[in-house]
């Protein structure tokens, strides 16, 4: 396996991980946990960037009005995303957030038929509907909508679109989102630790140094990721992302104790065909197109 790869596989395995360094963290509240991702994976890209000399480079890019809208949307939705991850990992829903990242995909690919207009072919079109029938069987079962993992991969999947049309490359991206977010947060930890409840240097040295650490566990894997994502094919990637929300499952069942009915197991099976027959008709189509190119050449 190419270098391309180990990124891929490392980045998905620390994300489907991370609930363990979350958990460690259980007595924070989500808030907070949120504001200090912000605040250190700010500081850590500004630090990172300025030992590169590309923070000049960085603030000429970002110097158009156009930029900052489309990235103030990219900010609000990354941010919703990590603070329904964090809560609900610590409120023992990480099962349900194993779900949210499965059936992401799925979700980003109806946006493209909805936004760019693509085309799917019938094997495409059969695990979007089967998901929907798992989504559904979920909340029939259990008389409500699984809505955190609806909001994980709506906002994720929304996240990828605005992405898609966004100009700056990954790195600057993640930095004038993170710059974004920066003010409210540093505003909410000064008023939690105005009003007493800050946790930061008011708990054990261990919490605070893990709390420090939640910039370097975000950044790391997503520069990971991005490096693989210039290195293998996308459908690859596709593939291998799916380390992430098993991991989560495993840690949710397996280490956290976490409920794991015949109803989910069910709602989840029909999930997982329709990620088996995305995955197959991907990979499908991937030969094919390089079948065909290596005629044509």
């Amino acid at each position: 396996m190419n270098k391309g790869t180990w990124y891929a596989i490392g980045a998905y395995a620390l994300w489907g991980l991370l609930p363990v360094y979350w958990k460690a963290l259980h007595a924070v509240p989500a808030l907070q946990l949120m504001g200090h991702r912000v605040v250190w994976s700010c500081l850590a890209l500004y630090v990172g960037t300025l030992l590169a000399r590309r923070l000049k480079a960085f603030r000429i890019a970002i110097l158009k009005p156009q930029v900052i809208r489309i990235y103030v949307i990219a900010a609000i939705l990354i941010g919703i995303n990590w603070l329904t991850y964090v809560w609900a990992v610590n409120a023992n829903f990480i099962v349900e957030t194993s779900l949210g990242y499965f059936i992401n995909p799925l979700f980003s690919v109806l946006l493209g038929v909805v936004f760019f207009r693509e085309r799917l072919r019938l094997w495409q079109w059969i695990p979007i509907g089967l998901a929907v029938v798992g989504v559904l069987y979920l909340t029939i079962a259990y008389g409500s909508l699984p809505w955190i993992a609806l909001t994980l991969a709506l906002s994720f999947g929304l996240y990828g679109l605005v992405k898609k049309m966004a100009p700056l490359g990954s790195l600057y991206g993640v930095m004038l989102e993170t710059s974004i977010l920066f003010l409210p947060a540093v505003g909410y930890l000064l008023y939690s630790n105005g009003i007493g409840q800050g946790a930061f240097l008011h708990t054990d040295a261990l919490a605070s140094i893990l709390l420090i650490g939640a910039g370097p566990v975000t950044m790391i894997p997503l520069l990971m990721f991005s490096s693989a994502a210039q290195r293998i094919p996308l459908s690859l990637v596709g593939i291998l992302q799916y380390i992430a929300p098993t991991l989560q499952l495993l840690l949710g069942v397996l280490v956290y104790g976490e409920d794991f009915t015949v109803e989910r197991f069910i709602g989840f099976g029909i999930v997982w065909i329709a990620l088996i027959i995305y995955g197959v008709d991907g990979m499908a189509a991937y030969h094919t197109r390089t079948a065909v190119a290596g005629i044509a050449d």
